[in-house]
């Protein structure tokens, strides 16, 4: 055996493979009848999925800068993302149009208005009438032409009709997306959806309300909704806790059915891995798995583009993989929805669940007794009676059938104030808020401990040196070593276990963009 360190720390160069004495050595030898020879071509990390991806979206890697809500994931963020060869997407989710259209304008103010690889958060929101619409038409004016759609669990008429407006077809008869969709999902029955044509009934009413011609309705009746499905595993955020090989396996499997049952060709069906992606064993498992791109979020947070503050920033960057905790959703509070959110440094996890079991004890302020009304003033750090005066205020813009409700309802007042709390407690952390770091919210998953952890002792320890672009080609060029002694391994070389390990450089940014 002589699979050296040099061999591996440099994928680009092609490995001579000889078998001699019933053992694989990894030299090249003298022309001999009675030795066999192979080769191993270059790995380069751009080979790294599925290539197709790439050349479509105009990126030079298959790795997804994903979005972060509520503008985590910045405009700034996009730019960097595009510029170091990903696929970058504005956090777009639960920001106000106005905001939304100011943070479009910045990133095409420095990427151009033509130049690919970028795109926005569409989030479902039923609980607020009139936003994703609102959202869907501002992005089809400003010519954003990549969603990456959460939060559905069935389709609506808005991602549909994003969808069939960036059909045509070509003089060949083939049919070509101008609009992108990246369905992120984490069952197997929602991701079914986006990987249909899409349904007949949304499709008549999208024509018949003049939303869509004949002709696209007839384009989105044999293709699928999305083209890119993004399976979301145990993550930060609203998610499953699934686990990534399972997931991927169970949505690879959905796509088969899909295409046996409309006649869709499955190869013109990406599917990428997302959640747990943070250090480079996850990445080269990812596309060892078959995954056609790979999109990292919450290990983004930590950077120096997220919109996160300095403090929680640096709270993440403490982190270890056992430091999160599961609470209760401010959307969905009343259904009893959590999140993931980071448990170290914060106490948000334990005063959001105590509000969540309140709340299904059927609690009211006015019922409650003294001790829990202190506790629940000391926590808001107001009175009751105007923190539900605030609340009330913004529902009754919002979703005055709720405010009506809650006017007779204490359980109900009581509701919305813990969900504006939960609320607040993630624009505490993006704020940095030093008196509330008690309530930050900041979503995180196990990975982000990980990620700390491959990086502890390298230059990336420092969040002052976590850029984007240093985290996604230092897991890139980590994950194509690993997969050439993975290679090799699988050639019947013998390789020692610490081959599979990488250590964070730092690369030039020079030459970016």
């Amino acid at each position: 055996m002589n699979v050296t360190s040099t061999i591996i720390d440099d994928p680009r160069r092609p490995v001579s493979l000889v078998l001699a004495k019933d053992e694989v050595l990894v030299k090249p030898a003298a022309a001999d009848a009675a030795v066999d020879y192979s080769q191993l071509p270059p790995l380069y990390p751009e080979w790294l999925g599925d290539r197709a991806f790439a050349a479509t979206h105009g990126a030079r890697f298959n790795y997804v800068v994903g979005e972060m809500a509520r503008g985590i994931a910045t405009p700034q963020m996009v730019v960097a993302a595009v510029r170091a060869g990903c696929v970058g997407f504005y956090g777009s989710a639960g920001l106000q149009p106005a905001v939304i259209e100011d943070g479009i304008d910045e990133i095409q103010a420095q990427l151009g208005l033509d130049r690919p690889a970028w795109g926005a958060n569409l989030i479902h929101t039923p609980q607020q009438p009139g936003y994703e619409a609102a959202v869907v038409d501002l992005f089809l004016r400003k010519g954003v032409h990549r969603v990456s759609a959460s939060a559905y669990m069935r389709l609506s008429p808005d991602i549909v009709r994003f969808t069939a407006l960036g059909l045509e077809r070509r003089d060949d008869g083939k049919i070509v997306r101008n609009h992108h969709v990246f369905a992120k999902v984490s069952r197997a029955e929602v991701a079914e959806q986006f990987m249909a044509p899409a349904p007949a009934k949304i499709l008549h009413d999208l024509v018949a309300d003049g939303s869509i011609t004949t002709d696209q309705a007839d384009l989105a009746s044999v293709v699928p909704v999305a083209a890119e499905i993004t399976a979301e595993a145990d993550s930060g955020g609203h998610t499953d806790n699934r686990a990534a090989a399972p997931l991927f396996s169970s949505i690879s499997m959905a796509r088969d059915r899909v295409a046996a049952r409309t006649g869709i060709n499955p190869d013109s069906i990406r599917i990428g891995l997302a959640g747990g992606i943070a250090t480079p064993h996850g990445v080269a498992a990812a596309f060892q798995m078959g995954a056609a791109y790979v999109l990292t979020g919450s290990i983004n947070q930590s950077a120096v583009e997220s919109g996160l503050s300095l403090p929680a920033r640096l709270l993440l960057a403490k982190a270890g993989p056992a430091d999160v905790a599961m609470a209760p959703a401010a959307d969905m509070f009343e259904q009893g929805v959590e999140v993931q959110v980071l448990k170290r440094g914060t106490l948000f996890a334990m005063r959001a669940k105590k509000l969540h079991a309140l709340y299904r004890a059927g609690a009211s302020f006015e019922t409650m007794d003294a001790k829990d009304r202190a506790w629940l003033e000391d926590m808001l750090g107001e009175p009751f009676d105007k923190a539900w005066a605030e609340t009330r205020d913004y529902i009754r813009k919002a979703n005055p059938r709720e405010a009506e409700k809650a006017e007779t309802d204490g359980n109900k007042r009581f509701a919305l104030v813990a969900r504006r709390y939960l609320f607040m407690g993630a624009q505490w952390a993006r704020e940095g808020d030093p008196a509330r770091v008690a309530d930050y919210q900041i979503w995180c998953g196990p990975a982000q401990g990980a990620f700390n952890e491959w990086v502890a002792g390298t230059f990336l320890e420092d969040i002052a040196n976590r850029t984007v672009a240093q985290i996604a080609w230092n897991l890139l060029e980590g994950a194509a070593r690993i997969s050439r002694a993975a290679q090799l391994r699988a050639a019947g070389a013998a390789v020692p276990p610490t081959a599979f390990s990488y250590v964070p450089q730092r690369f030039d940014e020079a030459g970016a963009d």
